[in-house]
């Protein structure tokens, strides 16, 4: 009866050990989420040229402006017509969604029914 009692205790304290990791770590990726946003800039939109080079598309308070960034410098390339920006109703410049394109290459996987592992067997 007494190890039962210690097990119950020793789950308890882990569940509890997760559910404060769990809350804690919403917490602080809440402050960071807050922080980035002050309503003056705001980036629209990032593509990869290169690798380490990006063209950003950054609102400026009312203004838009594409720019090219890098690790080592960014340069202002030009100004962008607002009227010529794209902005779906949720609020994101791309027309692309992670969770939709994770699920076409699941259901492209299922299908074709092949194995990651067996292809990289050789390598």
């Amino acid at each position: 009866m007494d190890s039962f009692v210690q097990f119950i205790t020793v789950l308890f304290i882990f569940v509890l050990v997760l559910a404060v990791t769990y809350f804690v770590t919403r917490w602080i990726g809440n402050l960071g989420r807050q922080q980035g946003k002050s309503g003056n800039i705001e980036v629209i939109e990032s593509a990869r040229i290169s690798p380490g080079v990006y063209v950003e598309i950054v609102r400026i308070g009312q203004r838009y402006v594409a720019l090219s960034v890098s690790k080592d410098s960014s340069a202002f390339i030009c100004d962008i017509p607002k009227e010529d920006i794209v902005i779906d109703e949720d609020g994101h410049a791309s027309g692309f969604d992670f969770a939709d394109i994770l699920d076409k290459m699941r259901g492209v996987k299922e299908a074709d029914g092949s194995d990651d592992r067996a292809d990289h067997r050789n390598d």
